[in-house]
């Protein structure tokens, strides 16, 4: 008799979720069609390591429970393994999974369920690792577009402003940006001066005095001054928007590596069936028994079961790819580290990657007629009150001398600041506009960029302040070991032809690319790559993503980079230290000479055993003795790889 709750439930299942239940009831029913997950694979290759025993200590009292245990093994490391290595047999893929399905086939018909199993989950485990190394995130590249604000302040036909959605906007608007916030829209100023971040976009170090006439960029970063734009372009055609469809571009036309276990079993499938064929077929014509011939041939096809030869792929790489974690490096899967062993070009970007990415006071130079004592704390008595990164660079530079009072303390939009300091009228303003110091031409030469300290009393220049972003410790070394790895460096950069050159010949880097936009970046890498070879590219930032996605093998310098730069990338350094990437170039060319002494082992065992096999002489046992204790070994080797060292 069903009680009221269970009636209640009956009603509520008939009559609101029956819709449900029938999905869920779908779900269930192809549960294990999907591919596991690593508890289920765990549990997998626990039962069917029981199954082996089972079977080798207890074969005649043991045969139902370890023939059960193998079928929940298969059954638990996807039915769906197994049925996608039969189709890539029906189409002549001859692929690892191929191969996996031809030995469990061979291993079902000749009753040994235990290495169907044990092949099975081994397989399972191989791909699981694989796509679990390879995966990467896919939410950075929508957070790319949030950095453009969605709303922004337009001018109406009345002349008054109201909130507008950006999407909305048509090109031609006026639209106002307020000092601290980000430019929602690509356009050119039409009034107002300010000082705009366009690093992310543009790879600037410093940030740029913007006047009327001059371009802004959406998701750029007004810092002070308010900004009226004449709005250039819609919101799905900004700048930042064409960098998003150029990282998605080049991630989907980059070609995949194909996996070294692939490539083998392409070649080692179709020659282990043809053998088989030959062992049924030729066996009968010399007189063996049919059922004889057959058997052998099935025994074949189990002697030559992939388990050694799956694993030695996961086992060595997932071991390099582990110590690269422990080292600071994040490799993105093994296919990635094949890349890495190929590289023969490598390009930086500037700012933030080869540079810490943050502007420094680098020199003082006097050229008045005050003691440099004196300027240095007239200097910090202005710079300390103005908000502008190249005076906060000069403020910190200076700290630690006495700051002295400042009367009447200005600022000078798009040109610096003035007061009156121990009673003189000073201004700290940008010195580009100067003319006549050769002082100020040579700092300029070499990429600074270069404030005055300016007397107002006959406009009279004191001292120079020449503010640069700083080399990164250890880039001229990684920069060194790479060229005796045989790699060609070059700087790709936003900035202005002086900054890059001056950076890279700091690095020890020839060739240098400058003033490049995203677009830009991208072309200049498959230029280099076309003459190099494999190339890799190295950077931090929102415009450096196109190149990254596109490059062999992309490299994200972490900390005050971009999410964007670390999805569209490959690897990333997460404590930014350059020189990993030479190491990890090293890594990868010695985990590669392991792979293959891997793999070159399990092949010559499980060429014993399929002879032997073949003879008659070798008992199913001892072929699935062979096969573990060569998987065991070739695991054994593979995780060495932890214990290399390099150069670390």
């Amino acid at each position: 008799m069903m009680c009221m709750t269970e009636t209640t439930h009956a009603h509520c299942h008939c009559h609101h979720c029956h819709a449900h239940e029938h999905a869920h009831g779908h779900e269930s029913r192809h549960a294990l069609l999907r591919a596991p997950g690593l508890r289920r694979i765990v549990v997998a290759l626990m039962l069917a390591l029981a199954a082996e025993l089972l079977h080798a200590f207890a074969p005649d009292g043991g045969h139902v429970l370890g023939m059960a245990l193998a079928l929940l093994a298969v059954v638990l490391a996807g039915l769906s393994t197994y049925a996608e290595g039969l189709q890539q047999l029906r189409h002549w893929r001859l692929s690892a999974g191929a191969l996996t399905a031809a030995a469990v086939t061979g291993a079902f018909l000749i009753g040994q369920w235990p290495e169907a199993a044990m092949v099975m989950a081994l397989y399972a485990l191989s791909e699981h690792l694989e796509e679990r190394a390879g995966a990467r995130a896919s939410g950075a590249m929508a957070k790319v577009l949030d950095m453009a604000p969605a709303q922004l302040e337009v001018q109406d036909e009345h002349g008054g402003w109201r909130t507008q959605p950006a999407a909305e906007v048509p090109v031609g608007a006026l639209a106002r940006v307020k000092p601290g916030a980000r430019v929602a829209l690509d356009g050119v100023v039409v009034e107002g001066a300010s000082a705009v971040d366009e690093a992310p976009l543009t790879g600037e170090s410093l940030p740029v005095d913007k006047k009327p006439g001059d371009s802004v960029w959406a998701g750029s970063l007004n810092l002070h001054g308010a900004l009226t734009l004449r709005v250039t372009a819609p919101a799905g055609d900004t700048q930042l928007a064409r960098i998003v469809r150029a990282v998605e571009q080049a991630q989907a036309e980059r070609a995949p590596v194909q996996r070294l276990i692939d490539r083998f079993a392409a070649v080692y499938t179709p020659l282990v069936f043809a053998l088989a064929l030959l062992v049924a077929i030729g066996g009968t014509l010399a007189g063996w028994p049919l059922l004889d011939a057959v058997y052998r041939a099935l025994a074949l096809l189990v002697a030559s079961c992939p388990c050694a030869l799956l694993l030695a792929t996961p086992a060595t790489m997932m071991s390099a790819l582990t110590l690269a974690a422990r080292r600071g490096v994040l490799v993105k899967g093994s296919a990635h580290l094949e890349r890495a062993r190929l590289l023969r070009c490598l390009a930086f970007d500037k700012t933030g990657t080869l540079t810490l990415g943050a502007p420094a006071l680098q020199e003082v130079i006097n050229v008045g007629d005050v003691a440099e004592a004196q300027a240095r704390q007239w200097a910090l008595a202005l710079a300390a009150r103005s908000n502008h990164p190249v005076a906060r660079a000069i403020a910190a530079g200076l700290a630690g001398m006495e700051e002295l009072p400042c009367e009447d303390f200005e600022e000078l939009p798009g040109q610096g600041v003035r007061g009156v300091v121990q009673g003189v009228r000073l201004r700290l303003v940008g010195a580009r506009t100067l003319a006549g110091q050769g002082a100020l031409q040579a700092q300029l030469e070499q990429g600074r960029s270069v404030s005055a300290l300016v007397r107002e009393e006959g406009d009279e220049v004191l001292a120079l302040f020449a503010v640069a972003d700083t080399l990164r410790p250890g880039a001229a070394e990684a920069v060194a070991t790479l060229r005796a790895q045989g790699v060609r460096c070059a700087v790709l950069s936003g900035d202005h032809e002086a900054a890059a050159a001056a950076v890279a010949r700091e690095a020890g880097i020839d060739e240098v690319r400058a003033g490049l936009l995203p677009e830009g970046k991208q072309a200049a890498l498959h230029e280099l790559r076309a003459r190099a070879g494999a190339g890799a590219m190295a950077g931090d930032g929102i415009n450096d993503a196109p190149a990254l996605a596109a490059a062999d093998l992309g490299i994200a310098v972490a900390g005050a980079g971009a999410d964007v730069a670390m999805e569209a990338a490959d690897v990333v350094l997460m404590n930014g230290e350059l020189r990993r990437i030479p190491w990890l170039i090293a890594l990868a060319r010695h985990a590669w000479r392991v792979l293959w002494a891997c793999m070159a082992l399990a092949l010559g065992i499980k060429l014993a055993v399929i002879a032997a096999a073949i003879a008659g002489h070798a008992s199913m046992w001892m072929a699935v003795a062979a096969d573990v204790g060569c998987a065991l070994l070739v695991l054994a080797i593979g995780m060495s790889v932890l214990r290399w060292r390099g150069d670390a």
